[in-house]
């Protein structure tokens, strides 16, 4: 008796003491993890691509295909991109003054009118002074040692992270060439009883990410280049680079808009001053991005395909935003159209139990 009493409480203390354990091992070692699911998520992303060029060339070629292409289109989209945005970015820089009077000389005299705080007043030529008294303040430098050994402190975190960076290529290019044989590991570890069903869940997760993932890239492209044109017609000239982020921030629902559209506001406020027809105009610009993003593009390119509501995405996209911050806000909507497939199926099979049916009941009854 003793010892049946005993037995249970070891063994579900050593199952509680393993679980803690392997998580605090996993927390140890989440730098190195991070580059392995990195890696394998765009794996996953590319392995389509992959699979339908290898029908025609071996699989390590198609790799190294999809490789070159990727590279030799982030080089033309930089050759292109770059000087555009150094362009925009010293005309972003010019706005400094005008920001600095403006704060000198209407918002300092609108927060003392309204309470008691006085602000000091900016210039231009002390930026470098105040820049290198917050250095001496918050970062004391004793001698010529010190400093240099903060420089290779942070010359190692930079090396660091460059060779995690070189690593997740190298880590996705394994992962590719070995998809086809370690999928069919995982389905050779699956029960037999239950083979069917977990693939064909599996199946159908699939096939809602990928839809998602499709979708929402044409969507940001889109989207992007619809608020990019508008802003530079406007004759707005940080329009390039407020539309290219407002379009790349929309993979969060409402996040590219909000982010654009406070951008474009400010930049309108200090390239034209209090010009309410360049606000209208922006306005304009972004209801239409808004009125496209939610009745042509999402309906057209990503539709009732991950099968979330509008209320879903919302609380989706908060609710990850609760639990893991910005990560959470970027995971949130696949991972609801994961959840939500998995409660489809969970729904089907609940209308196929007896407690459903209400079979136990009228057994029951039917016994009195």
């Amino acid at each position: 008796m003793i010892n049946q009493s005993i037995d249970p409480f070891f063994r579900r203390f050593f199952i509680v003491a393993s679980i803690i354990v392997v998580l605090l091992l996993l927390y140890l070692i989440m730098p190195v993890i991070l580059p392995f699911v990195f890696a394998f998520v765009l794996a996953y992303l590319f392995n389509p691509l992959v699979k339908f060029l290898s029908k025609y060339v071996k699989r390590w070629i198609a790799i190294l295909v999809v490789y070159s292409t990727i590279t030799f289109g982030m080089v033309v989209l930089l050759w292109w991109l770059i000087p555009t945005l150094w362009h925009q970015l010293q005309a972003a820089w010019e706005y400094l003054p005008k920001i600095i009077n403006w704060y000198n000389q209407i918002g300092r005299d609108w927060v003392l009118e309204n309470s008691r705080i006085r602000l000091p007043e900016l210039e231009v030529k002390g930026f470098s002074e105040t820049l290198v008294e917050y250095m001496q303040t918050n970062y004391k430098f004793e001698d010529a040692s010190t400093l240099m050994g903060q420089l290779f402190v942070s010359s190692m975190s930079f090396i660091n992270s460059a060779g995690l960076i070189v690593l997740v290529p190298i880590l996705m290019f394994y992962f590719l060439f070995n998809w086809d044989e370690r999928l069919n590991g995982w389905k050779s570890a699956i029960p037999t009883t239950y083979y069917h069903k977990v693939v064909e869940i599996a199946r159908d997760c699939d096939r809602a990410l990928m839809a998602f993932v499709k979708g929402q890239l044409l969507v940001m492209i889109l989207l992007g280049v619809i608020y990019a044109v508008q802003l530079q017609l406007i004759g707005l000239e940080l329009g390039l680079i407020i539309g290219m982020v407002a379009g790349i921030a929309s993979f969060v629902p409402y996040l590219g808009f909000g982010i654009g559209f406070i951008a474009a506001v400010i930049a309108v406020f200090f390239q034209f001053g209090l010009d309410w027809f360049h606000l209208s105009l922006v306005v304009g610009a972004f209801l239409v991005g808004q009125a496209a993003e939610g009745y042509i593009l999402q309906p057209l390119l990503l539709g009732d395909k991950i099968g979330l509501s509008p209320l879903l995405v919302i609380f989706s996209v908060l609710a990850g935003a609760s639990l893991l911050g910005f990560v959470g806000m970027l995971i949130a909507l696949p991972v609801s159209a994961v959840l939500n497939v998995l409660f489809r199926h969970w729904y089907a099979y609940y209308l196929t139990t007896d407690f459903y049916r209400g079979r136990k009941q009228l057994e029951l009854f039917e016994k009195k």
